[in-house]
């Protein structure tokens, strides 16, 4: 399945690549802005393309092997300048963003980030890492779990979900996605699973995938190392998906211009077109936010 890049008109108005530019997309996935981005930038251009995910580092590594103008880089954003240095690429145009999920993680991964499929509870993007949602659910204790679930996933009924989770492991692990959704079921009221825009189980498995992949204070890291390897002039495009990144971007950039090292591109988020929700759901609750560095 082709992760479908969201906000992409808008990414390459506000990035606004040129020929011979050198561009950053630090969340590559399936490659659907870089590809656009490509275009702008040839014929002297480069485009510096980090994923942390090894199976979709692999695939885009087939899918562009041919193209010259870009670099592959399999590794964490989070090492952001590090990984610029090493492919001699500071003084960038641009970087992007991108904070969402492919459609590959949903529906081809097999690691359990959907909870309308029945798989192992892992939500790991990176198999290095050690810590999995099965280990949270089944071993963490109740007030560590009920506190992820309030901060990561904002939910109104962590504690009732969390006191459903400690009993059903009681009786037995909780090992995949379709227990833990019976287990979440549960312990919400009737009106909380039909009468709701998301599904019942939404917020519960994004404060896992959050805590899994220490995902809030990845982004904090990597922010703070955008002035780094931007020159001036250069642009950062962040697309966030929910309210706890969005804040935390929305704050870094303000800091940015009030210190003078960066001017705010975006007065308000700029959101998706009517057209594009029509077109991919997923792109709903997206935002995107732009600085330019001073």
């Amino acid at each position: 399945m082709r992760h479908i890049p969201v906000l992409l008109n808008e990414v390459l108005e506000y990035l606004d690549p040129k020929p011979g530019d050198k561009i950053i997309d630090a969340t590559f996935s399936g490659g659907g802005h870089a590809e656009k981005i490509l275009e702008k930038i040839k014929p002297n251009g480069k485009l510096l393309g980090i994923e942390i995910d090894t199976e979709l580092f692999n695939e885009a590594k087939e899918r562009f092997s041919k193209i010259k103008e870009i670099i592959l880089v399999n590794a964490d954003y989070r090492d952001l300048e590090k990984i610029v240095k090493e492919n001699n690429f500071i003084g960038a145009d641009g970087v992007l963003l991108d904070l969402g999920l492919s459609s590959w993680h949903f529906e081809e991964s097999k690691r359990g980030f959907s909870f309308r499929k029945d798989e192992l509870l892992d939500m790991r993007f990176t198999q290095n890492g050690e810590l999995t949602a099965r280990e949270i659910i089944n071993q963490w204790l109740p007030e560590e779990i009920e506190k992820i679930l309030k901060e990561y996933g904002e939910e109104k009924f962590a504690r009732k979900i969390t006191e459903s989770i400690i009993d059903a492991r009681k009786k037995k692990p909780i090992i995949t996605t379709f227990q833990l959704v019976d287990v979440i079921k549960n312990a919400v009221p009737f009106w909380y699973q039909k009468k709701r825009r998301l599904n019942f189980a939404t917020k519960t498995f994004q404060a896992l995938r959050i805590a899994v992949n220490d995902e809030l204070e990845n982004l904090k890291f990597v922010l703070k190392q955008l002035p780094k390897v931007l020159k001036r002039g250069g642009r950062a495009a962040v697309i966030s998906f929910h309210s706890l990144e969005d804040r935390i971007v929305k704050q870094d950039f303000k800091e940015l211009n009030k210190s003078g090292i960066a001017h705010i591109l975006t007065k308000k988020p700029i959101n998706p077109s009517e057209e594009e929700i029509a077109e991919n759901p997923r792109s709903r609750s997206a935002k995107l936010r732009v600085i330019e560095i001073l």
